[in-house]
């Protein structure tokens, strides 16, 4: 395997509200909400609860995460490139990080972590939630006193913007101008929070977060100048 591909983990998550109904913060969250509110644009009309329900996912201490998604290339023993993912879903997100981060600490310090805008968005949502959770930081998410060049993640999105750090590119626009395929024909991020909420549906979730990590692996190959990896070549564990 092309030692640039290796001891790559590429990874999604997916967050939704802490609460399915505003009613049930407790007063003091309910004030700290109304400060955060206070700097959205609203529409007519529109609530602290309604805002709660469209945004609350999208902050670490407003929100919770649902799903981790993961994936890993391999080589087949004819030397074939391969993609394998997992992923992690749990109603109880304590639960859900804990087995996270000994899938963490177990892969140990070689690993680097891939996500598309993960360093402003995925890597540090783990890392709220996970303290948040009482949960002590795996090796490879602890940034503290590590120098730039010492910090082992990797970023589609920084990597699309070649310097360019006013542009940001979504991932299913990249998989489009690239013909990779994604899982947003079966729902797209908006939706988890219904999904979540109203169907309880996690394996639905989970199966387009693993869309995800699957489509940021390929993109990595296509920012490599590498071919895509073959359908018959993607598992699942």
């Amino acid at each position: 395997m092309n030692a640039d591909l290796k001891d790559i983990l590429f990874l999604d998550i997916e967050t939704v509200g802490c609460a399915d109904d505003y009613t049930k913060l407790s007063e003091r969250l309910k004030t700290q909400w109304a400060r955060k509110a206070s700097f959205f644009k609203r529409e007519t009309g529109q609530t602290d609860e309604d805002l709660f329900h469209e945004k609350a996912g999208i902050y670490a201490e407003f929100g919770k995460i649902v799903v981790i998604a993961i994936g890993k290339y391999t080589e087949t023993e004819d030397g074939t490139l391969g993609i394998k993912t997992k992923y992690f879903a749990d109603h109880d997100e304590k639960r859900l990080l804990s087995e996270f981060y000994e899938a963490l600490e177990k892969m140990g310090t070689a690993v680097r972590l891939c996500a598309h805008n993960g360093k402003e968005f995925d890597f540090p949502y783990m890392c709220r939630r996970m303290l948040v959770n009482g949960i002590q930081l795996p090796s490879v998410l602890n940034l503290a006193g590590k120098k730039p060049w010492e910090i082992a993640h990797l970023d589609t999105l920084e990597l699309w913007k070649f310097g360019d750090y006013k542009h940001y590119t979504s991932l299913d626009l990249l998989a489009t101008i690239f013909d990779i395929p994604t899982s947003k024909g079966v729902m797209d991020g908006s939706m988890v929070s219904k999904v979540y909420y109203q169907q309880g549906d996690l394996k639905k979730i989970a199966e387009y977060c693993v869309g995800d990590v699957l489509a940021i692996a390929q993109l990595y190959l296509k920012m490599k100048g590498m071919p895509l990896v073959d359908t018959v070549n993607i598992t699942s564990s």
